[in-house]
């Protein structure tokens, strides 16, 4: 099972469960740095679903074990870097991945829906980071990722201003903190998916799911095991020099005008 890629390194994976099938990125991610040799600590608000990831990633002979934890909450961000120090040892490698939606034009959105779209999909982030990096350069530096998407860099599909803007802080923490933290030996990089399939989006309807593949150049959906691979080359030492980055996971959508595929969209 372990092919050396990240023997060694100790992981946090944050938002480790998934909602179902198909699976999650945080599953698929902690599932992958699992067999690629890390251990990893499987941190969700639904332990129930950690759980599960926990069971798959024993299954197959990784070393993981389950934090349950709110990580809007500082204090929980605190006791989980703690309890990852008390088990492993250290931390090489944070993971930021979950997330909420958060619809509506701004002049449709009120006060609640900015507060928990900020809490859940930035605030959490910052916090994580804040106690992830004194352990992580204690322990001779590593690699954080944020996960962000393609609706923090560009408009997206769907009218959708509380998630788009957290998303976009994504990054731009994603880059603050690597300037600010490459002395410590730390790389900070930022992974923006595109058009994932996965559970969150089965509520969709055939046509919409038409477009996503459609629109982009390559014609197909991605899933969360696109953003989990791209996620353990980061994580390991071939990524030593790549820090600030951030990558569109979207199948060259990035890359195209709404012109430039309209065929591909009309076909």
């Amino acid at each position: 099972m372990n092919s050396g890629r990240l023997a060694g390194k100790i992981a946090t994976v944050v938002g480790a469960g998934s909602r179902g099938e198909p699976a999650g990125t945080g599953y698929a991610t902690a599932a992958l740095f699992a067999r690629e040799g890390a251990k990893v600590l499987l941190v969700d608000y639904d332990g129930e679903r950690a759980e599960a990831t926990l069971r798959d990633i024993t299954e197959a002979g990784g070393e993981a074990s389950v934090f349950q934890a709110d990580v809007t909450s500082e204090d929980a961000c605190r006791a989980m870097i703690d309890e990852c120090r008390a088990r492993y040892g250290g931390l090489h490698i944070l993971f930021n991945n979950v997330a909420t939606y958060g619809m509506g034009m701004v002049t449709e959105v009120n006060a609640a829906d900015l507060d928990e779209a900020f809490n859940i999909n930035l605030k959490s982030m910052m916090l994580a980071c804040k106690h992830a990096i004194p352990l992580m350069s204690a322990s001779g530096g590593g690699s954080i990722i944020n996960i962000a998407s393609i609706d923090g860099l560009r408009a997206g599909f769907s009218r959708n201003v509380p998630y788009a803007v957290t998303k976009a802080g994504a990054v731009q923490l994603s880059r603050v903190l690597a300037v600010h933290h490459g002395r410590d030996n730390i790389r900070v990089n930022c992974l923006a998916p595109g058009h994932i399939h996965g559970a969150f989006v089965r509520h969709l309807d055939e046509r919409t799911q038409s477009l996503r593949r459609k629109a982009g150049p390559l014609g197909t959906e991605g899933n969360a095991w696109d953003v989990a691979w791209a996620s353990v080359f980061l994580a390991s030492d071939e990524a030593r020099w790549i820090s600030g980055v951030v990558l569109p996971i979207d199948a060259g959508l990035l890359a195209a005008t709404p012109l430039s595929v309209l065929d591909n969209i009309l076909e």
